[in-house]
This record gives structure tokens, C-alpha cells and sequence, in this order.
């Protein structure tokens, strides 16, 4: 019980920090604010370079080609594909700093 070789919480119950398997609705809430918020400055920011008369690639391919949060399905929403998961699909909120990611395209068919 006490020593160097006491039992620890990862000894005791394996993983000390575990991830639900789905995402809560405030967190979906939220995503979907951002996704928002990321479909705004976009168009802003092309609206601007137009009024200006300026044109940059990458602002034209994100407007043209990049689809906004209610073009978006649910599954490719919330989820994103993984080649090791069981379904090829996790949580999105299970990949690395994915509040800064725009996950929006996953492969065909997936």
C-alpha cells in the first residue's frame, strides 16, 4: 500500500485520462459555431480583396472550392476517417488540436 511499489491510478484502472466516444451537444454546439465563424471570415475577406480589385489563390479556392458548415453531412461533421478504426471512422474531437482543423473533406466513399 505504501512504498515505492504502490499501486497508482494507470495501475489501478488503466488509462488515467479517458476520452468519451462521442462528442456532447455543447461540443457539437460549438464545432458548429467555428464552422460558421471560419464560412464568415471567408467571405469577408474575398469581399474585401474584390472591392479592392485584388484576388489571392487560396481566398478563390476556399470560397470556390471549400464547403461551407450547412453543405457539410452530419457524419463528415462530427467524425473523420481513420484507416486503423474499426468503421475507418473516429470522433472528430479525437484528433490532435482539432479545434484549430478544418476537417471538413474525408476520402471518397468514407
Amino acid at each position: 500500500m505504501f512504498g515505492p511499489f504502490r499501486a497508482t491510478l494507470v495501475d489501478l484502472g488503466g488509462l488515467l485520462w479517458k476520452r468519451p466516444w462521442r462528442m456532447s451537444k455543447p461540443q457539437k454546439y460549438r464545432l458548429r459555431k467555428r464552422m460558421q465563424l471560419v464560412d464568415s471570415n471567408i467571405d469577408i475577406i474575398y469581399q474585401g480583396l474584390t472591392k479592392e480589385g485584388l484576388s489571392c489563390k487560396v481566398i478563390d479556392n476556399l470560397k470556390q472550392n471549400f464547403p461551407k458548415e450547412h453543405e457539410v453531412l452530419p457524419k463528415n461533421k462530427y467524425t473523420v476517417f481513420n484507416k486503423t478504426a474499426k468503421n475507418y471512422r473516429k470522433g472528430v474531437h479525437l484528433v490532435p488540436k482539432w479545434t484549430k482543423k478544418s476537417l471538413r473533406e474525408n476520402p471518397e466513399f468514407f
